[in-house]
């Protein structure tokens, strides 16, 4: 089972800091639940994962498989099999939904799937969403609802089925039933061993699926791990109780919320 292992990871977002010295393994096997205020470094993590240029490695490793990442093209790494749900998924005008997927798809292969094995695998994917298959001749996202973006990269990760699955505030506009069809999608594929790195905006994702372990991140480092509990008492208290423990806070803001995963690095990246 493959293993992803960062190793005192230092972060740099247009020149300011954002991890400083994060560590942490992750059995792809499992599903973690990555928690912790706002703008400490949830997001950049992930980012930094998948390889987004806008994220600089100013030391530190990370390693999936047995093969270092720091190096490596976001291409390359999916190749490798991570995936990310985007928390802001892009609109693409004149890529074609289908035509992009098929593209995606073939780029992992070593022999281009046939046009009757992709549709099969297609229509699956655009079932198991709950999402209308005329929505596959649409530009990428192009006019799409938020909800209908979030769906889109739920459906993107069953055509290129990757082994670790990052999902970034991927409940974030979608209405009830949408949450709970994600849901059922993401223990689906625990069943299958996948691994899952989760960012969520609201606890209620973490309480349909089976979470592992939960990792707090404060001021670019893990301050604290446990077990799907720590996740309801983060739910119902905030991180004021953090304190308490000895973790020291650089940021204030949102420490008492029970919003539990939004980003920060956004509006650093706005203009970049």
């Amino acid at each position: 089972m493959a293993t992803l292992e960062i190793i005192d990871l230092h972060v740099n977002v247009k020149d300011k800091e954002i991890l400083k010295g994060l560590t942490l393994n992750v059995d792809t096997s499992k599903t973690i639940a990555l928690l912790g205020p706002n703008g400490n470094g949830k997001s950049t993590l992930l980012q930094t994962i998948m390889g987004n240029p806008n994220y600089t490695i100013t030391s530190g490793k990370i390693i999936f498989d047995g093969k270092e990442l720091n190096n490596l093209e976001v291409d390359e790494r999916s190749k490798l099999g991570i995936f990310l749900g985007m928390q802001y998924p892009s609109e693409v005008p004149g890529v074609n939904n289908s035509d992009f997927l098929k593209a995606s798809l073939n780029a992992h292969l070593e022999k281009p799937v046939s046009l009757f094995n992709f549709y099969k695998l297609l229509n699956a994917a655009y079932e198991r969403t709950n999402i209308p298959f005329e929505m596959s001749n649409r530009n990428l996202n192009e006019g799409f609802s938020g909800g209908e973006k979030k769906k889109n990269e739920i459906l993107q990760m069953l055509v290129l089925n990757p082994s670790l699955v990052m999902l970034d505030e991927i409940d974030s506009g979608l209405d009830v039933d949408a949450v709970q069809i994600v849901a059922k999608i993401i223990k689906e594929e625990q069943q299958k061993k996948k691994g899952f790195l989760i960012v969520s905006h609201y606890a209620r994702l973490y309480d349909l699926i089976d979470v592992d372990r939960a990792v707090v991140l404060v001021n670019g480092k893990i301050a604290i791990e446990g077990d799907k509990d720590l996740v309801k008492k983060i739910d119902k208290e905030g991180y004021e109780w953090l304190k308490q423990k000895g973790v020291e806070f650089q940021k204030e803001e949102g420490m008492n919320s029970v919003s539990i995963g939004t980003c920060a690095t956004k509006e650093m990246l706005k203009d970049k």
